[in-house]
């Protein structure tokens, strides 16, 4: 079944605490997905720096990951500024100024990213939201944007590595959240194969990931790349995307997967139930809408 979330601030003035508005959001409809948790939370960019995030696990196995992973990252002359143990998570912080793309897919045969990015920073891990804030202290993060899903474990293992968001492998900053089913997947990942993209998870929320990133690359804009992977990908599915500048969504023509919408003069914020965003104004009536079947929208952030 699964759930999703996502909140934008317009406006610099109105921007607040999006780590607690997820929560809050997650927490709401946590009966669609008890398994696990995950946030893909956006920072402020700073030239010239990356956010890298990995699935080390525990232990001395842990540790010789985290140490394979600054060997690899001084193999490609990428200065760590700085580092934090988080649960089963290793985050650093680094400067680096070559191929982007290679180095994810070096360190993916290390350690399982979890993400890469200016500004991205995904932590996911099993449990409820409030579980995975406990771990990470999503409560403290403010920022612009962010989007969030609970898991319902059916075709993988419940475990931090399975829980999304997913990143888009190989491009910094895009994440995806998503509800549903791509029936062409292996049919389209072959495609994207063939191009020299690799595929670290068999998961069709990863997929959408890179084939929305692949489009913004080749200087698509994100609303048109929404509006062709309608076309594009078959099944049923509602999902959200992120980029460091920009949120939006997408519907299948046949809308079998919920999702409600709230806009208002400060924010637009999207969930599977209404009951995630009344969570954002207890006691309010609010003016919520259904996006149709078959539509796709986006927002940018001010700066």
């Amino acid at each position: 079944m699964c759930g999703i979330a996502g909140i934008m601030y317009k406006h610099k003035s109105a921007r607040a605490g999006v780590g607690k508005a997820l929560i809050s959001m997650l927490d709401a409809c946590q009966h669609r997905g008890p398994d696990s948790t995950g946030f893909a939370l956006y920072h402020e960019p700073k030239d010239g720096e990356y956010r890298l995030r990995f699935y080390v696990g525990e232990g001395d196995a842990a540790e010789a990951t985290v140490g394979r992973i600054r060997e690899k990252l001084a193999e490609y002359q990428a200065e760590i500024i700085d580092q934090e143990r988080a649960a089963g998570s290793q985050a650093f912080r680094v400067r680096f100024s070559g191929d982007l793309q290679k180095l994810s897919y070096d360190l993916e045969h290390i350690a399982k990213v979890f993400s890469i990015g200016s500004s991205l920073d995904i932590v996911k891990d099993i449990g409820g939201a409030h579980d995975v804030d406990r771990g990470y202290h999503v409560d403290d993060f403010k920022g612009t944007h962010g989007i969030g899903h609970v898991r319902l474990a059916t075709e993988s293992d419940v475990a931090p590595d399975a829980s999304h968001p997913f990143w888009a492998t190989g491009f910094a900053d895009v994440a995806i959240v998503h509800n549903g089913q791509i029936t062409n997947y292996w049919k389209m990942r072959r495609r994207l194969e063939k191009r020299g993209f690799e595929f670290n998870t068999d998961n069709d929320s990863e997929l959408i990931a890179v084939y929305l990133a692949d489009k913004l690359s080749h200087g698509v804009s994100l609303e048109e790349a929404l509006k062709t992977s309608i076309d594009d990908l078959d099944g049923t599915f509602s999902f959200l995307v992120s980029t460091k500048d920009e949120i939006g969504y997408a519907k299948d023509r046949l809308a079998a997967k919920p999702m409600i919408m709230l806009e208002n003069d400060d924010l637009i914020a999207i969930a599977s139930e209404e009951v995630s965003l009344n969570r954002l104004f207890p006691g309010s009536a609010l003016n919520t809408h259904e996006p149709p079947p078959g539509t796709f929208r986006t927002w940018r952030r001010s700066i």
